[in-house]
């Protein structure tokens, strides 16, 4: 996904002057043809991500479309007054992008682990929150992000992750997307752990139980006509996300059934809450935290 937001960015940056990337001491390699074809709208920030996003607000504020770029731990709690006060209070249209996110760092550990943007970001008012699955859905939320200018988080994976649908079938902001339909059942999956549920509903197949599959990218606003819809159409609904399971996606929708007088069963899946200390790859980390197509099913 990373590749991919690098090519997008130099795309959109050869259409419009005013976009400029900021990056916090990563990916200098990654921009080389950014900073060959534009370079004044390329900046290397250093490791230093909270004065980044004061630099991101100040530009945003004075006409220009600034995308922060860094590991997201790093661009999202590091900096968290910054997005706060500088960003989110004045409503500066900077586009923030965490690479890496929830365990796609698994091997270097919790120091690297993603797990509470959704929930520390979502209490602040004026954010935007995007969590796309794939490359393909990374350039379309990338693309729509630049239409308006309200504040944005996007969070994106690091490499490998597959295609999982092409362009024109990825709904616009605040939609679901629809992968599949079934029957009573229905996966909704937020970001690149959309792979998993899809694996997840191969499964029940098998085992004689057609569950439906969405895909999330937007977190916040959340997409409640369409979760309306699936509440109307299927008795259980099951989110997961490469989150803690504590104010996340998951209890967003729970809270949002609730209030829709909803009858049926809403199952959030996320991590549970403490931290994973053990080392190993993305696969590992979630068969642990209870968010892999086996634990999906399961449920």
């Amino acid at each position: 996904m990373r590749n991919a937001f690098a090519d997008e960015v130099t795309q959109l940056a050869a259409r419009d002057s005013r976009i400029v990337l900021l990056s916090g001491d990563i990916g200098n390699r990654l921009f080389d043809r950014l900073r060959a074809q534009s370079p004044s709208q390329f900046i290397n920030c250093g490791v230093a991500e909270a004065n980044m996003m004061g630099v991101a607000a100040g530009m945003a504020l004075s006409g220009l479309r600034p995308i922060t770029y860094t590991i997201t731990p790093f661009t999202t709690t590091r900096c968290l007054e910054q997005i706060r006060v500088d960003v989110a209070y004045h409503e500066a249209p900077v586009i923030i992008v965490g690479t890496g996110s929830g365990l796609s760092y698994a091997s270097l550990g919790p120091t690297h682990h993603s797990l509470e943007d959704f929930a520390i970001l979502r209490a602040i008012p004026n954010m935007r929150i995007l969590a796309p699955w794939d490359a393909i859905s990374l350039r379309r939320v990338l693309q729509e992000s630049l239409l308006d200018r309200t504040p944005t988080y996007i969070r994106i994976g690091k490499k490998g992750e597959k295609d999982v649908l092409p362009t024109d079938r990825v709904a616009g902001l605040g939609r679901l997307t629809e992968l599949s339909s079934g029957e009573g059942v229905v996966i909704v999956a937020v970001g690149t752990v959309a792979t998993e549920a899809v694996r997840a509903a191969e499964q029940l197949r098998e085992n004689g139980i057609t569950a439906a599959v969405s895909l999330a990218h937007t977190v916040k606003p959340l997409p409640e006509a369409d979760l309306k819809a699936l509440f109307a159409s299927h008795r259980l609904v099951v989110t997961v996300e490469e989150h803690s399971a504590a104010a996340g996606f998951g209890e967003s929708v729970v809270g949002f059934a609730h209030h829709s007088g909803y009858s049926g069963r809403v199952i959030p899946l996320g991590v549970p809450d403490y931290f994973l200390s053990k080392a190993g790859s993305q696969g590992y980390a979630r068969q642990l935290a209870g968010i892999d197509s086996t634990a999906i099913a399961q449920a």
